[in-house]
């Protein structure tokens, strides 16, 4: 059955990809794209989401600015990991036709109070923590909340303890936490320690062009920043590509698995931004959070190209060994 989903995000590459992989989808109804500062300022994210609608023939869909600032702290952006464009310096040009619009909160609340509807966020929890604390009610009207975000025992990507979306703004995580704990609700994880399996190698990068040489080219072109960053910070051939999964998780339960726990998020000193989950129960609360700590990468890429390309999944033969990195 198809559902209908506001996609939250900071575009950004991985964004993007997600965003790819939402509007592929028959499972998704696509209601409306609200944009977060984040990966990238809101005025250039706003901008690099009419990119890929365009690419994808779907200006129709609605976007809504948001947040242009975290709660509490000072903005950072993350220009530095998907260029100075936030779309891997491919530069591309605005999309004509496209008319974006502001009030992304407000968006949030009445097509929340209107109809089922659930959110998956890719980027800071900024937007959803300002509704909580404008429309308690909406709020509580989300079907599910499913983030790209935090990690329970994989390092950060942005200080040792943290991950960039909560670490951007700890204090609007913070409050969605504990919001979904007031509302008797969970919000799922998914964060580094399943994202972080999702790695986008060259040989699959030059399989998707060989399957489609203008896809293809498009996530060439907006990931090859992506893949120089990756090998300066970790010596990785390939680019981690986080957001997709949690889309891909959300049409599909099948390709993780988890645990549901009661997780704090840290909003100041050392461990800003850390998600402090508690596994082991000794906060004795009930769980806010199914915190995702296992998936599989070969469903995940056959089910990304598949639908990117709108091709018959059980026609992409090679993506098990290409992932596995098996000789061919």
């Amino acid at each position: 059955m198809k559902r209908n989903v506001i996609i939250d995000c900071d575009p950004g590459i991985d964004d993007s990809l997600a965003l790819m992989l939402a509007l592929s989808m028959e499972e998704l109804n696509v209601v409306g794209i609200t944009v977060v500062c984040g990966n990238s300022p809101v005025h250039m994210g706003t901008g690099n989401t009419g990119k890929i609608l365009r690419f994808m023939n779907r200006l129709d869909v609605p976007v809504f600015a948001g947040a242009e600032a975290p709660l509490k702290r000072e903005f950072a952006d993350a220009l530095d990991t998907h260029g100075r464009d936030g779309l891997g310096e491919s530069f591309l040009p605005e999309a004509e036709g496209f008319c974006p619009k502001t009030g992304a909160v407000d968006f949030l609340a009445k097509t929340l109070r209107e109809k089922p509807c659930s959110v998956i966020a890719l980027g800071p929890l900024t937007n959803l923590a300002l509704l909580y604390e404008q429309d308690q009610e909406a709020f509580g009207q989300m079907e599910e909340l499913v983030s790209m975000g935090g990690n329970f025992r994989s390092h950060g990507n942005c200080s040792p303890v943290a991950e960039y979306n909560y670490w951007a703004d700890p204090d609007g995580a913070a409050k969605v936490y504990q919001a979904m704990e007031e509302i008797g609700k969970k919000i799922t994880m998914v964060g580094l320690d399943v994202t972080r399996e999702i790695v986008l190698t060259p040989d699959l990068l030059a399989y998707l062009r060989r399957l489609n040489p203008e896809v293809g080219g498009f996530v060439e072109k907006i990931t090859k920043f992506y893949f120089d960053f990756h090998w300066r910070q970790e010596h990785l051939i390939g680019c981690v590509i986080n957001d997709p999964l949690a889309v891909a998780y959300f049409a599909d339960r099948s390709l993780c698995d988890g645990f549901d726990a009661y997780t704090q998020v840290a909003t100041d000193g050392l461990s800003t931004g850390q998600t402090v989950v508690d596994s082991m129960g000794f906060y004795g609360k009930r769980a806010n959070s199914l915190v995702l700590t296992r998936t599989d990468p070969v469903r995940f890429f056959t089910m990304f190209f598949g639908r990117i390309l709108g091709t018959d999944e059980k026609s992409l033969d090679l993506i098990p060994r290409l992932v596995r990195r098996e000789t061919l």
